[in-house]
């Protein structure tokens, strides 16, 4: 888990974690934003957006209040929140997901549950859908009148 090199004479780095995975466990509850770099497991509970370069795993016990930004994700927990994911989204076991979510790719299991409304046309349907909004506005106004 850590990296074992003998430091050289002169070198005054400490010895570093070889690894970038992060864990929050089964009974810990954390409120407040998690960003980092490298890829992190969650087991206990999250108030608070989850931003990573990497993956997001929610375990089964884990239950996350708030957003999810990453590169892929495996979800078997709970997120209340919206997920933005550049790569897959893979919602597995008894996974429960409320809100909506951005993904190139999406996969679920027969026995997860979504609720929400599902993007994957990346950033393009983000920006069109405001301006869809305006459009149905616009319409149903001049319906009205």
């Amino acid at each position: 888990m850590f990296n074992n090199n003998q430091k050289s004479k002169g070198d005054n780095k400490s010895l570093l974690p070889t690894s970038t995975i992060n864990i929050i466990g089964n009974g810990t509850t954390i409120q407040g934003d998690i960003v980092c770099e490298g890829d992190i497991r969650i087991d206990g509970q999250v108030t608070g957006l989850v931003s990573t370069k990497a993956k997001i795993v929610v375990g089964p016990e884990g239950d996350i209040i708030g957003d999810l930004v990453c590169q892929s994700a495996d979800i078997l927990g709970k997120v209340t929140g919206i997920i933005k994911v550049d790569d897959l989204l893979f919602l597995k076991g008894n996974a429960l997901v409320k809100g909506d979510v951005y993904t190139a790719h999406f996969e679920m299991e027969p026995t997860a549950k979504f609720n929400g409304r599902c993007y994957m046309d990346g950033q393009q349907q983000q920006q069109q859908q405001p301006a869809e909004n305006q459009k149905n506005g616009k319409a149903a106004l001049q319906e009205a009148k």
